[in-house]
């Protein structure tokens, strides 16, 4: 870290805030190099609940501050190398998890004492000198847990067991049955962020089914010395259906959609990748045609209605009548008294 960068962060990441600011780059920086080309602006968005400015901020610290050769595709972020520990068995992204889980557990009654203090500061000595500050600033007591926390806390525990390979058990409040609440063991596959929300997939033993979990409707997880293996045949892409969203695709057939975005609404999506198969041409009047092949779920008839008079369905026809159908029931519900 230059001699500039140094400065800045021993003036400036002494506030709560900036502790907090601390943790998310460092957070950026492990899930970034654990799951590479997978995060693009709007997930750490959405992830992290803060402005697409700060965001911008951080990737330029991880960039210039700790030096980390970040770059970009249509896919997502990712790392061209990350460094290498010397002495250290584990791997970058498994010693930098742990460092930030050891953190955490300082403040979890009965650990702590010489011994784990011992471990924090061996595992901060086999970090480049860049990260220094950063982790002095970890080691800072943190503000009351809020709901951010303790999904941050959540969503690390997860992500150490997915690398792992180790079981959960978990008590899981579900969405329908009136919020039933149940314990099972878990066989995490995949973390996968959505909107405002994190999904875990996951091999439930109780169901004896790969299910998925709202991160946020996990009440409480421990991770077991049970270990298991991802079968190799298990697929994301083939689990999900090729749906739009979360939504897993049902009998649905896959059709080719085409929608007509006004020049305001067409920029804005056509910066994004929301699925694998949108094919994007801007035309010369400015509008956005935005075409992609997809079950047509609920979730994506809400996703076309966000945009109201901004976006036209050209095809296929049933889906511009339920369009249609949507919005004038919309209509009649708020004109009447």
């Amino acid at each position: 870290m230059c001699a500039q960068d140094q400065e800045w962060f021993e003036d400036s990441l002494t506030k709560p805030e900036e502790i907090k600011r601390t943790a998310r780059i460092l957070d950026i920086v492990l899930l970034i190099a654990t799951f590479p080309r997978t995060y693009q602006r709007k997930h750490l968005v959405e992830r992290f609940e803060v402005s697409s400015r700060m965001i911008d901020k951080d990737l330029q610290i991880i960039r210039h501050g700790l030096r980390l050769p970040l770059m970009r595709d249509q896919s997502g972020y990712y790392f061209e190398r990350t460094p290498d520990l010397p002495m250290l068995k584990l791997g970058f992204t498994e010693a930098l998890a742990l460092l930030i889980a050891v953190q955490s557990a300082k403040g979890v009654s009965g650990l702590g004492g010489a011994e784990l203090a011992s471990a924090i500061a061996r595992l901060e000595s086999l970090f480049p000198d860049e990260y220094a500050t950063m982790l002095r600033q970890l080691a800072k007591p943190a503000p009351l847990e809020s709901h951010y926390q303790r999904r941050q806390k959540m969503l690390a525990l997860l992500t150490r067991a997915q690398i792992e390979k180790r079981k959960l058990r978990i008590v899981y409040e579900t969405a329908s049955r009136h919020g039933e609440i149940s314990e099972r063991v878990v066989r995490p596959y995949a973390l996968v962020p959505y909107v405002r929300s994190w999904q875990l997939i996951a091999y439930c033993e109780k169901r004896q089914a790969v299910l998925m979990f709202k991160v946020d409707r996990i009440l409480d997880a421990v991770m077991l010395d049970v270990f298991y293996e991802i079968p190799a045949d298990f697929d994301l892409d083939r689990y999900m259906g090729g749906a739009w969203g979360m939504m897993r695709a049902g009998e649905e057939a896959i059709e080719e959609v085409v929608l007509l975005f006004d020049p305001d609404a067409g920029r804005w999506v056509a910066e994004e990748q929301w699925h694998k198969s949108q094919q994007v041409e801007h035309l010369e009047n400015g509008s956005v045609l935005f075409k992609v092949r997809i079950p047509i779920t609920p979730e994506f008839i809400n996703w076309v209605m966000y945009y109201g008079a901004k976006v036209k369905v050209l095809r296929p026809p049933h889906l511009r009548k339920r369009i249609v159908e949507e919005h004038q029931r919309a209509a009649q519900r708020n004109q009447e008294e």
